[in-house]
C-alpha cells in the first residue's frame, strides 16, 4: 500500500526552528490525517521528526459545521444521504455545485468508485445532473492510493456551492516538538499536494510558531497573510480567518487544522474552501461531543476491535505483529525490527497494566492479519507481571492456533517465572530470548523462514 496502510495511523510534527537552513521532506499519511516532517541537510537526513498517535479523524462535513460555529467564512453546503436529497440541496443553491463523498480518505479527487465512476469529488453544471451522479456514489466504495484496492465506503456526500477564485493558498495549525508549541505551515501553492510540494520547493513553505502562552496576534496572523500573498485590501480579513482556526485548534484539542485551499475568490472574499480537522484522543474526556463524531465505519476493524479492548494498536504494512508496553518500548522495538531488515505489521502498546486477558486479546487482532508471519513480545515488567504475560501467550497460542514464530522478550517483574512457563509449555514456536538485540534478529530471521 502507498503511504500508510490505514487512516487511523498518524504522525503529527513540524520542523520550524529544528534546522533553519534545512530542506523539508514532508509526508501525509492515509486520509491526510497526519503530517510528518524530516529536516535534510547536505550531508544527508540529519533529523526526523515522527510521532504515532491515535487522533480522531472526522468528516469533512463535520470540520466545515466547526468551522462555521466560528465564525470562518465557508461556502454553501448541505449533506445528502440519498441522490433525491442531494439533488433538492442542489437545487436550492441554485447554481453549479461541487459533489464531495464523504470518506475518510486523502486523494479523493484522483480517485474512483467500484462503480466506475472517476474521481470522490465531482463538478457539475446543473441541478439536473446531480442525482445521476449521487446514485454512483452513495453506497459504493472509493478507492483512492491512500485506501488500497478495498476502498472505503461512502454514505453521504456533501453538495457546496461551487465557487471561482483568483487565488488559492495552503495552511495548516500543528503541534511543533521542535518548540513545543503550536505552529502555522503555510504555502502560497494552495490547491496541491503539500507533502510533494515540500519535497519540490521547501522554498514555498511558511512556518509561524506561535506562542501558546499569548495566543496569535493580529500582528502574526497578518504577517503570514502577507508572506501568503493576499491582496493588501484582505490582509485584515485573512488574519482575522486564520486567528478563528487558530481558536478552533486551542479551543477543541485539535491536533491538526489544515485548510486547502484557503482562498481569494472572485468577489474579493477570503474563503476555507476544504477543512480537515483531527483531534488528540487524549483529550477524548473534555471533547465527548466532537468525539461522538468518530465514523468507526471509516476505520480498519483491527484498530475498532483493539480501541474496544482498550487497546493502542495501529496497523501497518509489514509481517512482523509486535506487542509491547509502553509507547517507547513499542517504538524501539519496531526501529531495530526495522534496522535488522524486517517490517513491522503494526504499532500495538498493550500498556503498563496488561493482564492475561488483554495479551489475548492481542492475538486475536494479530491473527485477524493474514500477512503476520512472526510475532514480537517485547514486555519489561514493571506493574505488570511478566508470568501473566506469558500465560497470556500460551493460552492464545492453543486457543487461537497460533502456527507462526512467536519470539518472547519478558524482563522484570516476575521474569523468572514466566521464563519457567515457557520452558514449561513445550511449545516449539515460543522463543525466549532475554537480550533485545538478539532477540529483534531472530524475530526478523524467522519472520523470513517457512512456516
Amino acid at each position: 500500500k502507498e503511504g500508510v496502510a490505514n487512516m487511523a495511523l498518524v504522525r503529527l510534527c513540524s520542523i520550524s526552528r529544528l534546522l533553519r537552513n534545512s530542506s523539508l521532506r514532508c509526508w501525509k499519511d492515509g486520509n491526510g490525517s497526519g503530517v510528518g516532517v524530516q529536516a535534510v541537510a547536505a550531508g544527508g537526513v540529519v533529523g526526523s521528526l515522527r510521532h504515532h498517535a491515535r487522533s480522531l479523524s472526522v468528516h469533512e462535513h463535520h470540520s466545515m459545521q466547526l468551522l462555521g460555529e466560528y465564525g470562518v467564512s465557508v461556502p454553501a453546503w448541505g449533506l445528502a444521504d440519498s441522490p433525491e436529497k442531494a439533488a433538492q440541496i442542489a437545487a436550492n443553491l441554485g447554481r453549479e455545485v461541487v459533489v464531495k463523498a464523504q470518506v475518510l480518505a486523502g486523494g479523493r479527487r484522483k480517485g474512483h468508485f467500484d462503480t466506475g465512476l472517476q474521481g470522490g469529488v465531482q463538478f457539475i453544471e446543473g441541478p439536473e445532473e446531480v442525482g445521476s451522479v449521487v446514485k454512483q456514489m452513495i453506497g459504493s466504495k472509493l478507492i483512492t492510493k491512500q485506501t488500497g484496492e478495498k476502498g472505503r465506503l461512502c454514505n453521504k456526500v456533501m453538495v457546496c456551492e461551487r465557487l471561482y477564485f483568483d487565488k488559492e493558498f495552503y495552511l495548516a495549525i500543528v503541534m511543533d516538538r521542535a518548540t513545543m508549541g503550536p505552529v502555522i505551515l503555510a504555502s502560497s501553492a494552495g490547491g496541491v499536494n503539500i507533502e510533494e510540494l515540500a519535497v519540490s520547493s521547501p522554498d514555498k513553505i511558511i512556518t509561524e510558531p506561535i506562542d501558546f502562552t499569548t495566543g496569535l496576534q493580529t500582528s502574526d496572523a497578518a504577517r503570514v497573510a502577507e508572506k501568503l500573498g493576499f491582496s493588501p485590501s484582505n490582509i485584515d480579513s485573512a488574519a482575522d480567518q486564520i486567528r478563528r482556526l487558530y481558536e478552533i485548534w486551542k479551543q477543541k484539542d485539535a491536533t491538526m487544522v489544515e485548510i486547502n485551499p484557503f482562498v481569494e475568490d472572485k468577489q474579493g472574499r477570503v474563503m476555507c474552501m476544504d477543512a480537515k480537522i483531527l483531534f488528540d484522543d487524549n483529550a477524548e474526556f473534555r471533547q465527548r461531543e466532537m468525539f461522538q463524531l468518530r465514523d468507526w465505519s471509516q476505520e480498519d476493524p483491527r484498530e475498532v476491535e483493539a480501541a474496544d479492548a482498550g487497546i493502542s494498536y495501529i496497523s501497518l504494512d509489514g509481517n512482523i505483529g509486535c506487542l509491547v508496553n509502553g509507547a517507547g518500548l513499542a517504538m524501539a522495538s519496531m526501529d531495530i525490527i526495522q534496522l535488522y531488515g524486517g517490517s513491522p505489521a503494526n504499532f500495538l502498546d498493550i500498556g503498563g497494566g496488561a493482564s492475561s486477558d488483554e495479551v489475548l486479546r492481542a492475538f486475536k487482532i494479530f491473527n485477524h492479519d493474514s500477512h503476520i508471519s512472526a510475532i514480537f513480545v517485547n514486555i519489561f515488567g514493571g506493574i505488570v507481571h511478566c508470568d501473566q504475560i506469558a500465560a497470556g501467550i500460551i493460552k492464545a497460542t492453543h486457543q487461537l492456533q497460533i502456527k507462526v514464530p512467536i519470539v518472547i522478550r519478558l524482563q522484570g517483574n516476575k521474569q523468572k517465572e514466566a521464563k519457567a512457563l515457557v520452558e514449561a509449555s513445550g511449545l516449539r514456536q515460543l522463543l525466549a530470548q532475554e537480550d533485545f538485540d538478539l532477540a529483534a534478529k531472530k524475530v526478523v530471521e524467522v519472520s523470513s523462514a517457512p512456516v
